[in-house]
């Protein structure tokens, strides 16, 4: 068997897709919210849950619909942006107030996420992957221009 090369997303391709994504991400997490997680819960059979987040320039409250893998009371994001080549914003967010809320089906719960360490990152890209086999695909994309990296969200208090 043969493995074909990913070579990285065209401009016209990352345009289309940031388009596609702002678009159906918004209305995901419309619905997601109006069902309580009923509705829209999944990617590509994976579960979805719903990221709020602060806006660092417009101090806004921004909902974002991620994969994620749930690690006891942790919640892992992976900022792969679909292995384009710009990190996605809500990563800049979560670096500029790490301040966050994870909607998880009709639960919201109050977090504080921080960039994950080497070591975490090593313990955690395995399961990420095994749960969406994408990720490695598109962390193969990126290569050599940024490094995608994880965020672990923990409750706060």
């Amino acid at each position: 068997m043969t493995t074909k090369e990913v070579i990285p997303y065209s401009p016209g391709q990352e345009k289309f897709g940031k388009f596609f994504i702002k678009n159906f991400g918004g209305l995901q997490v419309f619905v997601y919210r109006l069902t309580g997680g009923r509705l829209m819960n999944t990617f590509m059979g994976v579960k979805v849950a719903i990221l709020g987040h602060i806006g660092r320039k417009s101090g806004q409250l921004r909902r974002t619909p991620l994969l994620y893998l749930e690690d006891g009371n942790k919640v892992v994001l992976a900022a792969s942006c679909g292995g384009f080549s710009k990190a996605p914003q809500w990563q800049h967010n979560l670096d500029a107030n790490p301040q966050a809320e994870i909607q998880i089906g009709s639960q919201n719960r109050k977090m504080r996420a921080h960039r994950a360490s080497e070591a975490e990152e090593r313990t955690y890209w395995p399961k990420l992957t095994a749960l969406y086999a994408d990720f490695d695909q598109y962390k193969a994309r990126v290569e050599g221009v940024r490094h995608i990296p994880l965020y672990i969200l923990e409750p706060l208090g």
